[in-house]
């Protein structure tokens, strides 16, 4: 490789750095404003306020205008699962980036 190769090389990996980092921060700052609707997810979902909430939606005691995918079975738990699952990964990421500093 050249000393020109190279250069432009670390260019692209300075420029893909600097991308990935910036959209990470963001990410990570809405992620981080989120914790605590996600708690009040995670504190409603399968509560008896839930249970109540689904029975009369399923009798149809719910205006048909309201929104209600919190009370969709599949919706909330997948929601709180990625969750739990990008805690895991966000941990297994730095264990990883520590271990090889």
């Amino acid at each position: 490789m050249t000393q020109i190769e190279r250069i432009e090389q670390m260019e692209q990996a300075l420029n893909q750095t600097i991308e990935a980092t910036t959209l990470l921060a963001d990410a990570l700052d809405r992620y981080e404003q989120a914790q605590d609707a996600i708690h009040q997810l995670s504190a409603y979902y399968g509560s008896d306020d839930w249970k109540k909430d689904y029975a009369d939606d399923e009798a149809g005691r719910l205006p048909q205008t309201l929104k209600r995918g919190v009370l969709s079975e599949d919706w909330a738990w997948n929601a709180l699962a990625d969750c739990r699952e990008l805690n895991i990964r966000m941990l297994e990421i730095v264990t990883e980036i520590l271990r090889q500093q």
